[in-house]
């Protein structure tokens, strides 16, 4: 069966999840599957015995090996219906978890790891994607080995944390350490730079879908340490992606008019931060917010006498927004303006007011007590019958209908 198709398919997935893929023939070196700076670490197989077939033994077919060792890193193996050499695929290296820093000091202590090589591993430990048991990332592995062995039944081989294929025997030679160290860290900060610089770029284009994917390369134990309180270094760290966040979405189109109201709502969520565990959820929603301001207001495609009309309106939807006075501000005739922005907007200048009006509208009955012909003057109405009307055409119910349904479900 040629299944090299989906195997190529599988492998970009997992790799757009920051989960490394190889694939190995039974006499490979094992030690090929582990990460260069997780060899710079601890080593390198030097023994001749560590090929696949040596240190697993037999892959039998329709199988999946889950591998932990004991330093908790763990692998998935297993055998490809393909006709090549190379048909052993290895997932991995993933953690379950990130491990305390008494787990490290204890797996340090138990592998003869000095204190350079203990804060090597920790920081390694950093780079690791983090695949909990019940990650939906387990069920894309399920699914792809259902198709490829054409069966939903298969066997799952685990081996526990007392079996240590992937643990590395320390050849006793010496190296220069301040040189690894220095080596060692800049990898590890240009793997952080290289997330920051995917989560940037897809915050710039409004690509929401790439949260799930780039939380799973973002920890705690990724931040810088710049200063001792792990509370004040997450804030730092926050305010520094709200900062990078700002001047994505610019350069996705979004105006500053808009960014700077929400980069201050965030800013003060940071402030509020008080335990580091609510940091990724503030991470997730922050890289969301902002992208989701890029699908709604970014003006990359608007020509500039267009741009401004838009902000124009959106500053202050109370404001008199009538084709005249917003052409007067541009400096061109009403003609232009409402057919250049009818061609740009796909709406004319008196539909894209109306819009935002019933926008607000809608904000202001699902969000405050104010009476309805306040909420009508807000929005730029002075007619609250004419409001009424046209919120009503708009949205199939009465500002007052509206408001109690809203009610109703709370």
């Amino acid at each position: 069966m040629n299944c090299e198709n989906d195997l190529n398919f599988f492998c970009e997935i997992l790799e757009k999840c920051h989960i490394h893929t190889s694939i190995l023939s039974p006499l490979d070196n094992i030690g090929e599957t582990v990460d260069p700076i997780f060899r710079s670490v601890i080593g390198y197989f030097s023994r001749s015995d560590t090929t696949v077939q040596k240190v697993l033994g037999n892959i039998e077919s329709k199988t999946i090996y889950r591998i932990c060792n004991e330093l908790k890193i763990q692998y998935i193996c297993l055998r490809l219906p393909i006709l090549s050499e190379k048909n052993i695929l290895f997932i991995g290296p993933y953690l379950s978890s990130l491990p305390s820093s008494k787990d490290i000091f204890e797996i340090g202590e138990k592998i003869f790891l000095n204190p350079l090589e203990q804060k090597l591993l920790k920081e390694y430990y950093s780079t690791l994607p983090i695949i909990a048991d019940n990650d939906s990332i387990f069920s894309v592995i399920n699914a792809f080995c259902e198709r490829i062995w054409r069966t939903s039944s298969f066997a799952i081989l685990e081996f526990n944390k007392n079996y240590t294929p992937l643990l590395i025997s320390m050849d006793g030679a010496p190296r220069d350490e301040s040189a690894e160290e220095i080596l060692t860290n800049a990898e590890i900060m240009e793997k952080r730079y290289a997330f920051e610089n995917e989560l940037i770029r897809a915050a710039s284009l409004g690509q929401q879908h790439k949260e799930e994917l780039l939380s799973r390369a973002f920890n705690e134990q990724m931040f810088e340490k710049r200063v001792q309180d792990p509370i004040r270094n997450a804030k730092n760290y926050c305010i520094i992606m709200n900062t990078l966040l700002r001047k994505a979405v610019e350069d996705g189109g979004v105006h500053p008019i808009y960014i700077d109201r929400l980069s201050s709502k965030i800013a003060s969520k940071i402030e509020l931060i008080s335990n580091t565990n609510k940091v990724s959820e503030l991470m997730r929603e922050m890289f969301s917010s902002y992208c989701r301001l890029v699908h709604k207001h970014s003006m990359r495609q608007y020509s500039p006498i267009v741009k401004k009309t838009i902000i124009v309106i959106d500053a202050d939807i109370s404001a008199e927004l009538s084709l005249g006075s917003l052409a007067k501000q541009q400096g061109v005739s009403g003609g232009y303006l409402a057919t250049l922005f009818k061609k740009e907007t796909g709406k004319t200048v008196s539909e894209y007011v109306r819009d935002k009006r019933i926008e607000h509208a809608k904000y202001l009955l699902s969000t405050t007590h104010l009476q309805i012909q306040t909420v009508a003057l807000h929005c730029g109405i002075m007619d609250v019958q004419y409001f009424s009307k046209i919120f009503k055409k708009q949205i199939g119910k009465t500002p007052k209908e509206y408001r109690e349904a809203i009610r109703a479900r709370a």
